[in-house]
């Protein structure tokens, strides 16, 4: 009996140390603080969405995972659920408007709910994909805008 008491023992603590180990190094690891990063690019909206295009997987493998500051006129300012998404139109396509479009960050929800249409404005975020009618970029943030009123 006590040898199976041992062997309980070992695995309690055993397993003890493995979550913790997954809670303090995957759960609760710090996330990037994406407003201060860098960009790795610096490019007008409709190169970007021109170059996933022309070949999505060169672009693909240029921009996907990297941060890059976008620039252009706005052509859409929308809220869904909590989220609120910037979009750059560059075409109409089959299915609908095609452009960039980009999650903001939280706590750029105010800043651009004061955007209105026609905004030259300057926004960073982080390339995801192309889903073959959007480029989308996360965790974006504003950088500067230029009304044009």
């Amino acid at each position: 009996m006590k040898k199976y008491l041992k062997i309980l023992t070992v695995l309690a603590l055993t397993g003890l140390v493995v979550g913790l180990f997954v809670y303090f190094f995957v759960i609760n690891k710090s996330h990037p603080d994406y407003a201060s990063q860098k960009p790795d690019y610096s490019l007008a909206a409709v190169e970007l969405f021109e170059a996933y295009r022309n070949s999505a997987e060169t672009a693909g493998n240029q921009y996907n995972g990297r941060m890059v500051m976008l620039n252009g006129s706005l052509s859409k300012v929308e809220q869904q659920n909590q989220d609120v998404y910037l979009s750059f139109i560059v075409t109409e396509g089959l299915f609908g408007a095609e452009g960039v479009r980009i999650r903001l960050l939280e706590n750029q929800k105010a800043a651009a709910q004061k955007l209105i249409e026609g905004d030259e404005i300057s926004v960073k975020g982080y390339v995801t994909g192309y889903n073959d009618t959007d480029v989308l970029l996360e965790h974006g943030s504003l950088a500067s805008q230029h009304s044009n009123e």
